[in-house]
């Protein structure tokens, strides 16, 4: 598999207590108890942790983060509360009701960090230990997280414009579906260092018709467009359809990946994706808290721990295809 080399800590095989061996659609404001993957469970004390994002129903990319920390959860005898609102003064009165609730622990998308550094702060003063995972990696320490883990999105976005101008594409459209979400500005401004030429389309990635016409409205006027991205699987599967309405020969390239998407790839719809890992953001969420819990242990050393990219083309997409249908990719 394709692998790029990073200025900073990548994701490597994390040094875990070996105490035993185990082994959905996220909708709004959800919570579970996640200790029914079956096997054995650690036998430390049971912990509460909430896990809260900014996961918009129907994102297949948060159902694989949460199968990752569920996983975690089972493992580690941890009772998982998952909760997520795309909206972020939603996500942050989630993050009170943790608080309120005196969770062990607390990991946190940080998409708008403005929004939700004062009850970050409010944890962290609660004597709550806070981990934060796949966006917000510049602030995260600041707010006070002790790690991170996600992929460093301009990085990503670099990443992908290297790629596209090795294959001689020249003139892109980045496709951002929420204004002001920093990870992925920084995925199009890391494209866009890259092939200087890329153009930004926002839409409102919670109505994918309008994702569907605006892609096409755009493309039908970019006649000399050569590639559009797509910065989520549901995304990008739905501007496969905008090429088409268009009749643009615009090729798809793609951030993140769920099955139909590897499948896309694999077929020859869409000619790549960066893949960020999401499964692992979750586990190592949820593990790093309980090793916490139990040792005082703190991953990453005060820098976040990347759990990617990693490019998945037609090269690769098969051998991931397997584990995205087993909803682990």
């Amino acid at each position: 598999m394709t692998r790029f080399s990073w200025r900073r800590a990548a994701v490597v095989a994390l040094a875990v207590p070996v105490l035993a061996l185990s082994a959905c659609s996220s909708g709004g404001r959800q919570q579970t108890d996640s200790n029914a993957s079956g096997g054995q469970a650690a036998t430390t004390p049971r912990i509460k942790v909430a896990l809260v994002t900014h996961a918009a129903a129907g994102d297949t990319f948060w159902d694989i983060v949460r199968k990752g920390a569920e996983e975690a959860a089972a493992k580690d005898n941890v009772d998982l509360q998952y909760l997520n609102d795309p909206e972020a003064g939603r996500q942050a009165q989630l993050v009170q009701q943790a608080i309120d609730q005196k969770v062990d622990g607390i990991a946190v998308t940080l998409a708008t960090p403005d929004a939700l550094k004062d009850v970050v702060k409010k944890a962290g003063d609660a004597g709550i230990p806070v981990v934060s995972l796949n966006a917000g990696e510049d602030v995260s320490a600041k707010l006070g997280a002790f790690t991170h883990f996600g992929s460093n999105e301009k990085l990503a976005g670099e990443a992908v414009g290297t790629k596209l101008a090795q294959e001689g594409f020249k003139h892109p459209v980045c496709v951002i579906q929420q204004q002001g979400h920093v990870g992925l500005e920084n995925r199009c401004a890391g494209v866009k260092s890259k092939v200087p030429a890329t153009e930004i389309l926002y839409v409102n990635g919670q109505d994918m018709t309008s994702v569907q016409s605006t892609a096409t409205a755009k493309l039908q006027a970019t006649k000399d467009a050569d590639v559009i991205i797509g910065l989520g699987a549901p995304i990008t599967i739905t501007l496969l359809k905008s090429v088409a309405d268009a009749g643009s020969s615009a090729k798809v390239a793609s951030f993140d990946l769920n099955a139909e998407l590897a499948k896309d790839i694999v077929d020859g719809k869409v000619i790549f994706t960066v893949d960020q890992q999401p499964w692992l953001q979750g586990y190592m969420s949820v593990d790093a808290i309980w090793q916490n819990k139990r040792g005082g242990f703190k991953i990453g050393g005060g820098q976040p721990v990347l759990t990617g990219p990693t490019i998945v083309d037609k090269a690769n997409a098969e051998t991931v295809l397997k584990y995205a249908q087993e909803g682990v990719r």
